[in-house]
């Protein structure tokens, strides 16, 4: 097979404004779910937590239903099926919702103009998505770590005067937060690469560009290596803060 590469191609012009795009896209979803998966994993575990049965009925159902569940089917239930359980209001206002940030900016020696930054249903679709998997790992995490801190600690919160939100507040989530850093950082690691399969909804992200140069300028090997040389560097720093942390929690264990 005659196999002409194109590598120059791949870092000019249009398929370099689309990766860009689909890099930027990655990130700002990515970020924005985990923000949001942090908030709603620590909801979820504290609610796990409490002696409400209610509350410890609906966290159980909640981590088992969707750790148990593939993420794919999760992103097409909230894209086409969430619509039959959502309010009108809140399904209207999804879309509705297209904001952007026109350019120029500069990315690979050329100046783009155009809109690199939406905010549409299918993102938002994706954000809800990688957001809700996500935060069910989350919470199983945070509450490992909440059993490996001594159940005295809360009694003696208690006895201070602390509520049991309180409790937790001051004394226990602080510390279990700091013990589940590095699992943390592998659950982030993971929603960047799930990201991708908001491809299939039409999230323009780092996979959906590169399929889309494929199609239009026939150089599927140039766009995939670039996609996956793209993963591997957010994979290779993730790693990296992942070494440090645990490189800087020791030295403080041991002094």
């Amino acid at each position: 097979m005659d196999y002409h590469f194109q590598w120059a191609e791949m870092f000019s012009g249009e398929p370099a404004r689309w990766m860009w795009e689909g890099f930027v896209t990655t990130m700002q979803i990515s970020t924005i779910s985990l923000s949001c998966a942090m908030i709603l994993g620590i909801i979820i575990c504290v609610m796990r937590m409490t002696p409400f049965k209610p509350l410890q009925w609906f966290s159980l159902a909640f981590t088992e239903f969707f750790r148990n569940t593939p993420l794919l089917v999760q992103i097409f239930f909230w894209y086409n099926a969430s619509q039959f359980v959502i309010p009108d209001a809140i399904n209207n206002w999804m879309n509705d919702l297209y904001y952007w940030f026109p350019g120029p900016f500069t990315a690979f020696g050329h100046e783009f103009v155009g809109e690199w930054m939406l905010f549409n249903v299918e993102l938002i679709t994706g954000i809800i998505a990688l957001t809700v998997y996500t935060s069910a790992f989350i919470a199983e995490e945070i509450r490992a770590g909440i059993f490996s801190i001594p159940k005295n600690q809360l009694e003696a919160s208690r006895a201070v005067g602390l509520s049991f939100l309180q409790g937790y507040r001051y004394v226990i989530l602080p510390q279990a937060l700091r013990i589940v850093i590095p699992p943390l950082i592998s659950q982030a690691l993971n929603l960047i690469k799930n990201s991708s399969l908001c491809m299939v909804i039409g999230v323009g992200e780092i996979m959906y560009q590169a399929t889309q140069i494929e199609s239009y300028h026939a150089i599927p090997f140039e766009a995939f290596s670039v996609a996956l040389l793209i993963y591997l560097m957010i994979s290779l720093c993730v790693s990296f803060c992942i070494t440090m942390y645990n490189k800087h929690f020791m030295v403080q264990v041991m002094y």
